[in-house]
């Protein structure tokens, strides 16, 4: 994984790395070892640990003590909570993150290509597999729903507000507003926000990941098609708001609510479909997260990791 410090890119380097041609896209960085997976999300911990956790059984963990070497380990759920069964049988998408003085996960339950679906939250004082405890479902979508209650991403605001997006295709991302004390959404404000849509043509858009950087909030989302190996079409794309709750433009002024989105991430060479992102602050700088499939191995979904700088106003991987 390249370590350069973000204010010691060059800038030839930086005016080179502009979104909108596959070669402007930068290679994953180095990663070995346990490195196939689906959905990534990942945090540090304060003793500087690497906790990822992926789609796929009782939500798959990786850890690593550098960010380059991954091992496995059992997955976040001894058990799997029987509610699950209502649902499906395996979780999709784990969003990781640390609030309320303990970490969280939320995550998705559902079965692909349905919206009769359930969000779920635990939480755990370490983070690591099996202390994982269940606090049950959070939010959910039937088979009669507009929106597809999958791919949860929590954003804690600068004003103590926690806030929880997810979506799917249908009528795109979605937002609540979630109670700190309880994790689930807030009995004072019931209100469904509407942050990203396709109306016309595709309704692939989904993966949501919301970060604060000066003054603007950005949503990251994966657009278009995962889960083809290298027929996959996935890739990430950015709009920018002064409100958490929108709206959000692209670099053109285009709304998210509206097919817009700045390209961030998209297939180039053997990189096929990038997307499932979250995005990690670490001490070298922001993350960007991801699988890709990757062609010189018969698509297998691949972790993908990346430095993202700010200068410009806009996200940019390198």
């Amino acid at each position: 994984m390249k370590r350069t410090a973000l204010l010691a890119v060059p800038a030839a380097l930086l005016l080179a790395l502009v979104p909108g041609t596959a070669s402007a896209y930068p290679n994953p960085g180095t990663v070995t070892g346990s490195t196939v997976v689906h959905d990534p999300t990942m945090i540090r911990t304060s003793g500087g640990r690497y906790l990822l956790y992926a789609t796929g059984g009782g939500l798959g963990y990786r850890t690593s003590a550098d960010r380059i070497s991954f091992t496995a380990g059992a997955d976040a759920f001894t058990a799997k909570p029987a509610w699950w069964s209502s649902y499906a049988t395996e979780a999709w998408a784990p969003d990781i993150s640390y609030a309320g003085g303990k970490y969280l996960m939320y995550y998705a339950v559902s079965k692909f290509g349905e919206n009769t679906s359930a969000i779920g939250l635990a939480g755990s004082g370490t983070g690591l597999p099996g202390s994982w405890s269940d606090y049950g479902v959070v939010y959910t979508s039937t088979a009669a729903s507009d929106y597809n209650a999958i791919d949860p991403n929590l954003f804690v605001d600068d004003d103590g507000k926690w806030w929880l997006s997810f979506g799917s295709w249908w009528t795109g991302i979605k937002m609540i507003r979630i109670d700190p004390a309880t994790g689930k959404q807030y009995a004072g404000d019931t209100k469904r926000y509407s942050l990203a849509a396709r109306p016309t043509g595709s309704k692939a858009v989904e993966a949501p990941y919301i970060v604060k950087r000066n003054g603007y909030y950005y949503l990251f989302a994966s657009y278009d098609v995962c889960c083809q190996g290298t027929s996959s079409t996935y890739k990430v794309k950015v709009g920018r708001a002064t409100s958490v709750t929108g709206p959000y433009y692209d670099k053109n002024g285009v709304a998210m609510t509206n097919n817009g989105g700045t390209p961030v991430l998209e297939s180039h060479g053997n990189v096929i479909g990038p997307g499932g992102q979250s995005i990690t602050h670490d001490s070298d700088g922001d993350l960007i997260v991801y699988h890709y499939y990757d062609g010189n191995a018969n698509g297998t979904p691949k972790l993908g990791i990346n430095l993202l700088n700010w200068s410009s106003g806009w996200p940019v991987a390198y």
